[in-house]
């Protein structure tokens, strides 16, 4: 609707400061010219926007001016409240900063969205780690966060899983991510990630940083999440598949069944799975039990054939 993508301008606006009419139009998914009668609208309703021509020039809001949060709908109102997880931002020091600022939101909301807001809070419980997962304890966290959102470098001692096992490191925290319960921290030189539980000793080195130019860390983490995953699985396997473990099988192993399985006269599944490593692949399969054989590879299968004919010397078969 017209009156939502106006106020959608004029918040733009007031966050980004000036922009063109070309970005705004490129952010609102509609044409320059809808862009330019929006604002014809906004100048003539009273807002005080301006424009600048020429190169580097654009759309802004006079210096001071602010308008007030109206305008929010049911959906957008749950979309908020459903928004903040209590747990990470207690862990990062925010959790009377998120209270105080839903208990402003339910002041400002109509009375029948404060009624929906009480019902998600009511029904609705998001919690980031998995079922099996004991939460880490993160005690540097609130220092990390107060690091990257201060632009200032660490020091820090670091457990890692190679030798030496403990090293020092400096570092230039460009951003946090929360991921499945755990967090990381992004940082320079490099950048590369680490996770912030296995830091050992923090100290802040009196140093500031500024991140590079351009950098987003969402983008960042979508192509390290895809480099990890393609370092992950390095080797195959040709396994034969009882249907009961075909549909066990999850993630990039299950697309892997999917796009070469072979059915069998005899209702099993031939197919090529990826394999992290000899020693994960061999645990992964003992877990699937009777119901699948590895072809390929030999060694694999013959690690396998062997820990089964130990089970068998124990348990006396």
């Amino acid at each position: 609707m017209k009156s939502g993508r106006m106020l959608s301008i004029l918040l733009l606006l007031q966050t980004n400061g000036r922009m063109t009419a070309a970005r705004l139009a490129e952010e609102l998914e509609v044409s320059v010219r809808t862009v330019y009668r929006d604002i014809d609208s906004l100048q003539a309703a009273g807002v005080p926007l301006y424009a600048d021509a020429g190169h580097g020039g654009g759309y802004e809001v006079l210096a001071g001016y602010r308008t007030r949060l109206t305008g929010l709908n049911s959906g957008e109102a749950e979309a908020l409240f459903l928004s903040g997880l209590p747990g990470p931002a207690a862990a990062l020091g925010l959790g009377p900063a998120l209270a105080a600022a839903q208990l402003k939101l339910l002041a400002a909301i109509p009375p029948e969205l404060r009624a929906d807001a009480d019902r998600i809070r009511s029904r609705f419980h998001l919690e980031a780690p998995g079922w099996y997962a004991e939460n880490d304890e993160v005690p540097f966290l609130p220092q990390v966060a107060e690091a990257v959102w201060t632009g200032r470098v660490l020091r820090v001692r670091y457990r890692r899983w190679k030798e030496p096992a403990e090293v020092e490191r400096r570092l230039e925290p460009y951003g946090l991510v929360l991921k499945a319960g755990r967090w990381y921290v992004v940082a320079g030189p490099g950048p590369r990630t680490y996770r912030v539980d296995q830091i050992i000793e923090l100290a802040f080195s009196g140093e500031r940083f500024d991140a590079p130019e351009g950098f987003d860390l969402p983008a960042h983490w979508r192509g390290y999440e895809a480099d990890f995953h393609a370092r992950l699985h390095q080797g195959e396997a040709v396994v034969r598949l009882a249907p009961a473990a075909a549909e066990r099988l999850t993630g990039a192993v299950a697309r892997a069944l999917r796009a070469s399985a072979v059915t069998e006269p005899d209702g099993r599944v031939r197919a090529v799975l990826p394999i992290e490593s000899l020693d994960r692949a061999h645990a992964f399969f003992l877990g699937l039990g009777a119901d699948v054989e590895v072809l390929e590879p030999a060694e694999l299968r013959e690690r396998l054939a062997g820990t089964v004919r130990t089970l068998a010397a124990r348990y006396g078969a």
